[in-house]
């Protein structure tokens, strides 16, 4: 399929995909399971009509309210939805113009996880196990069909041997700093080395570097701005999330400023 088609496609499906990305927020926020519960209003507890949960035109035909109580239901439904859409459209493009196409259903996972657990995060500073433990299974096993189809085993087991140093990495931070990586960071930290070291070592390196980096610059912006406490915990999350999607977009140009090239 040609790469523009195949990137509209994915955009088109990350719609509803973002809105069972919002059921599986909203039930893990809630402790409730994903396969068992329909969302209900958190206010007056109603279920949604199907026609509610409709991709974007659900909220906005709804002006943003509960059907039956008229509480505010959050922007941040629609916000996931059309993120979702923009960022499996943008990482289709980018993989299947470089020949990758067979790993493009591994990195729309990717995509779909790093969402979730940057808005768990952000919401609660954890990283649910229900979300970061099955993760690295699918994962590993898209990856090991595109590395086979593609004729290129050596992806497949640098990608795992990346999954065990981003690890490494990982523990040993929380054991020097536990307050700066938590539990979570660590279990969710192999799959992140296993996706991005299927692409290249190059891309694992910019990914980390820029999570750090990002990182770093929320937490300055949030004491100068905010006047948050220096000691204040930030979530790690939503940062090691962005650094693997600008990786996966713009590692190559990045890490072949070093030599590296990424996608190769």
């Amino acid at each position: 399929m040609n790469p523009l088609a195949a990137a509209a496609l994915a955009g088109l499906l990350g719609l509803p995909a973002g809105s069972f990305a919002n059921a599986v927020i909203y039930q893990t926020l809630h402790g409730e399971s994903v396969l068992r519960s329909a969302w209900r209003c958190p206010a007056c507890g109603a279920l949604a009509a199907w026609r509610d949960n409709l991709p974007l035109a659900g909220w906005l035909l709804l002006r943003g309210r509960c059907r039956s109580c008229r509480r505010p239901i959050p922007v941040r439904h629609p916000l996931v939805e059309l993120a979702m859409g923009t960022v499996w459209s943008a990482v289709t493009l980018r993989l299947a113009g470089e020949g990758l196409g067979w790993a493009v259903p591994a990195y729309l996972a990717l995509m779909f996880v790093c969402l979730v657990l940057a808005v768990i995060d952000a919401t609660t500073h954890l990283l649910p196990n229900r979300v970061t433990y099955p993760s690295f299974p699918l994962l590993a096993g898209l990856l090991l069909v595109a590395s086979v189809a593609l004729g290129d085993a050596g992806r497949f087991g640098r990608g795992m041997l990346a999954a065990v140093a981003v690890g490494a990495f990982f523990l040993l931070l929380a054991l020097i700093s536990p307050r700066g990586v938590g539990a979570g960071d660590c279990k969710f930290a192999p799959t992140v080395g296993l996706a991005l070291g299927w692409l290249s070592w190059g891309t694992v390196a910019v990914a980390l570097v820029a999570a750090f980096l990002l990182s770093g610059l929320a937490g300055l912006a949030a004491m100068l701005l905010v006047r948050l406490p220096r000691k204040t915990l930030m979530p790690f999350g939503p940062w090691l999330a962005a650094g693997t999607l600008l990786a996966i977009m713009a590692g190559g140009k990045v890490a072949g400023w070093y030599g590296h090239d990424v996608l190769g």
